[in-house]
């Protein structure tokens, strides 16, 4: 079967996190909103109000089945390109984790937009620099340090042990976002999170994700995404 995978064709976003597990497992798919009346077809499904529409991108239509929100839609395609463990209990678990990174994504965002995704960066100066601060003292311990936590303690190469699954392609995500926005913070944060820096080189180096970040899909990160290298953000 071949997805059609419909995201904003100019960011990485939280469509990230979909391609990246689409590419890992060699699904065949398309990025339907980068080309031809893409856009307009997504916006048709989202401003339709019969069946299952999807409240906003992403969404994946897969058949007759049309799938929104990230977790949601790794949750479906986990279970079925083996991106996730095959009992049940497993299937909650990480589900689990990647509703935890979707609040620390949107934790994320807030620091350069703490007032509302409306306004522009430049009329919310003041408060991104303070929620910044608040959210590298405190918010960043706290969420990758239970991340590095799981990992040390599973003693495996991923999250949950010898396999991959869509959460170890989306704690790399956040890692090389981490890195795009707050090079300096980061750096000096890594040594308090070995276990995540391994993952993220070894995600990197996995044959079809290594390909992917290779090639012209992958899209550059940007002032427009989830990740924004501001300096003055940056200590």
């Amino acid at each position: 079967m071949r997805y059609q995978l419909y995201y904003w064709p100019m960011i990485q976003g939280r469509g990230e996190y979909v391609r990246l597990a689409l590419e890992d497992a060699g699904a065949d798919y398309d990025d339907a909103a980068r080309h031809g009346d893409g856009m307009s077809a997504m916006m048709r499904m989202t401003e339709a109000r019969k069946g299952t529409p999807p409240f906003a991108p992403p969404f994946l239509k897969a058949g007759k089945l049309v799938i929104g929100q990230t977790a949601n839609i790794l949750l479906y395609l986990g279970a079925r390109h083996g991106l996730a463990p095959k009992a049940e209990g497993g299937q909650l678990w990480v589900h689990q984790m990647q509703l935890t990174i979707a609040d620390f994504v949107l934790e994320i965002h807030d620091t350069h937009h703490p007032l509302g995704p409306t306004l522009y960066y430049e009329d919310q100066r003041a408060p991104a620099k303070r929620r910044t601060e608040e959210f590298w003292k405190e918010r960043v311990p706290k969420y990758l340090g239970y991340f590095e936590e799981l990992m040390a303690e599973g003693g495996g190469s991923y999250i949950t042990g010898r396999r991959a699954t869509y959460v170890d392609l989306s704690l790399f995500q956040i890692v090389a976002g981490l890195r795009y926005a707050f090079p300096k913070r980061m750096k000096a944060f890594e040594r308090k999170v070995p276990h995540l820096v391994e993952l993220h080189d070894r995600v990197a180096a996995r044959p079809n994700i290594k390909a992917y970040l290779a090639s012209e899909r992958r899209i550059p990160f940007n002032e427009e995404g989830i990740f924004r290298g501001y300096k003055e953000l940056d200590g």
